[in-house]
């Protein structure tokens, strides 16, 4: 199983990852940092949430095979 992972602490709130996929990833209100809403990406999402992992300017988000 994959899953996404993100170190909020060093999140920049660019928001790119929730533009691509608000499926797994919302920012939060205070302060503006990424949140992860669902950890296990399904199999039909991985490309998608790839594509957000690699678009994360601070690159805080990374993907985990269990």
């Amino acid at each position: 199983m994959t899953r996404v992972h993100a170190n909020r602490a060093a999140c920049v709130g660019s928001g790119m990852c929730v533009f691509i996929s608000d499926k797994y990833f919302t920012l939060g209100d205070d302060p503006a940092v990424v949140e992860i809403l669902q950890e296990s990406v399904d199999e039909a999402d991985r490309t998608v949430v790839e594509e957000a992992v690699d678009a994360c300017p601070a690159g805080v988000l990374s993907l985990h095979e269990d």
